[in-house]
């Protein structure tokens, strides 16, 4: 199950939207693959006080004061975060992400909360942009 099937069933918006998170073009959300989503519970309430909001069995959320993120089943490989980032202008984020030198790997698409597009940067790794 991919997080976005895990979002839509949720029927949840666990992407905070309070203004002091939503900052044009910066980190908003991350998401990390674990083979254990209790144990990492346990160890990020533990080290950081982390509080977790389970959206089904296969994925948990954390939200802190700037930057929220997830944990969903996988097993986690060196570049397997997904970092997104949070846009006003999806569109024209897009456009400068293409004029840049990215490469969109998924095009604009809706969810429950807004919509986002993925993108690879010059190194090869995935990013992806959300906007209401």
């Amino acid at each position: 199950m991919t997080f976005i099937s895990i979002f839509a069933r949720s029927k949840k918006i666990f992407m905070s939207n309070t203004p002091q998170k939503l900052k044009h073009q910066q980190v908003q959300y991350l998401e990390f693959l674990s083979r254990d989503l209790e144990k990492v519970k346990t160890f990020y309430t533990a080290a950081f006080g982390w509080v977790f909001t389970d959206y089904g069995p296969e994925y948990t959320a954390f939200e802190g004061d700037f930057v929220d993120g997830g944990f969903t089943i996988g097993a986690p490989l060196k570049g397997s975060i997904l970092v997104v980032l949070y846009s006003q202008d999806l569109e024209g984020t897009r456009t400068n992400v293409i004029n840049a030198g990215g490469v969109i790997s998924k095009e604009i698409f809706a969810f429950p909360g807004g919509r986002r597009f993925q993108f690879l940067d010059p190194d090869g790794y995935e990013l992806a942009v959300w906007s209401l």
